[in-house]
């Protein structure tokens, strides 16, 4: 599994952090996302994927092997 993050798009909600704060975290100056592990291992995948799938501006993708 890979995570892709659009710091672009990030509104700096922190939701990815406080849902799976072993693969995210959040830049201090902005609060926008920082991947700690862009390829995270199969015991992070249920919170990667609900990080992704709440995260408020669509600024996280996971893709899949």
């Amino acid at each position: 599994m890979k995570v892709i993050a659009d710091t672009e798009v990030c509104v700096a909600a922190g939701v990815c952090v406080n849902i799976a704060p072993a693969v995210f975290d959040q830049d201090d100056e902005v609060g926008k996302v920082i991947l700690l592990n862009p390829n995270p291992g199969a015991e992070d995948y249920e919170a990667v994927r609900d990080a992704v799938l709440s995260c408020p501006s669509a600024a996280l993708r996971l893709l899949e092997d």
